[in-house]
């Protein structure tokens, strides 16, 4: 599958980069890389629509920019593309997300291996570094988990590290669902069934904990799907927005009988922690 590359030269400011991540996901762009003075964002050639690129040059999305240009970046290229910029990512010295490339480490509680291609979920965001640490902090044994929005797989992948059973992660994207199944089975978790598709396959399924790390817009969307399948007194843990966005997700929870646990943050993006009543 080929792709675009839009290399974006972001206004200088504070947050002005993570601002600008938001928008391209709101538009379509999948995944993300920040060089020096950089971002790089990319999605599909067939997503690539003459709609999407004229609202790369609206008011929305050119106030933060300086200059962009696109790419297009073939598929047998892509591996040593993202490969020339991907590092391994350490978690609070408990977990590492690193390539089959990276060194093995020594003393880390969980090493995970994600093939570094296109996927969303790296660690390299702050909303999957936000997401591992609660996944890190919370007790999941025994408990039967979702990873909605999966990427890469690696939240499901620490999660059943973590004791979770039966866990599934589900990705509406082909490529990040493929990419899951890979690293799935390099990391050899037990129990972690990998299905393409949206919120609409949810039905008739349970869980005790569900991890959501999206985008504001479709979260508010695809809550009471969540809700519908979460135990009594299970975990909704989500991220994928900003700290000014929290009230309306605490809101939108409370209306579904979701009561606020905790939230943390990391430079202006939020994850949030709900119990189902």
């Amino acid at each position: 599958m080929d792709y675009i590359e839009l290399v974006c030269h972001p206004q200088h400011g504070s947050h002005i980069s993570e601002m600008l991540i938001a928008r391209l996901a709101d538009i379509g762009f999948e995944s993300f890389t920040e060089g020096e003075h950089e971002l790089f964002a990319y999605i599909t050639v067939k997503d690539f629509t003459p709609q999407l690129e004229l609202a790369l040059t609206s008011t929305f999305i050119s106030e933060l920019l300086i200059s962009f240009e696109k790419r297009h970046i073939a598929d047998q290229n892509w591996n040593a593309v993202w490969e020339s910029k991907y590092d391994p990512v350490f978690i609070d010295d408990r977990c590492i997300v690193r390539a089959p490339f990276h060194p093995v480490p020594e003393g880390i509680e969980y090493d995970i291996v994600i093939e570094p291609k296109m996927s969303f979920g790296t660690a390299h965001h702050e909303t999957t570094r936000l997401m591992m640490r609660f996944v890190l902090e919370s007790d999941l044994k025994g408990k039967s988990l979702l990873d909605m929005g999966s990427g890469t797989a690696v939240l499901a992948i620490l999660a059943s590290m973590r004791g979770a059973v039966a866990v599934t992660a589900i990705d509406n994207d082909e490529w990040a669902y493929n990419n899951a199944i890979e690293n799935v089975h390099h990391n050899k978790p037990e129990q972690i069934e990998v299905l393409l598709g949206d919120s609409e396959i949810l039905n008739g399924k349970h869980f005790d904990v569900i991890l959501a790390n999206i985008n504001r817009n479709i979260l508010l969307t695809d809550m009471p799907a969540y809700r519908k399948c979460l135990a009594t007194g299970g975990m909704l843990i989500m991220s994928g927005f900003y700290e000014e966005d929290l009230p309306m997700i605490v809101q939108k929870a409370s209306k579904l009988g979701l009561n606020l646990v905790t939230s943390s943050n990391e430079n202006r993006w939020a994850a949030v922690c709900f119990m189902a009543d």
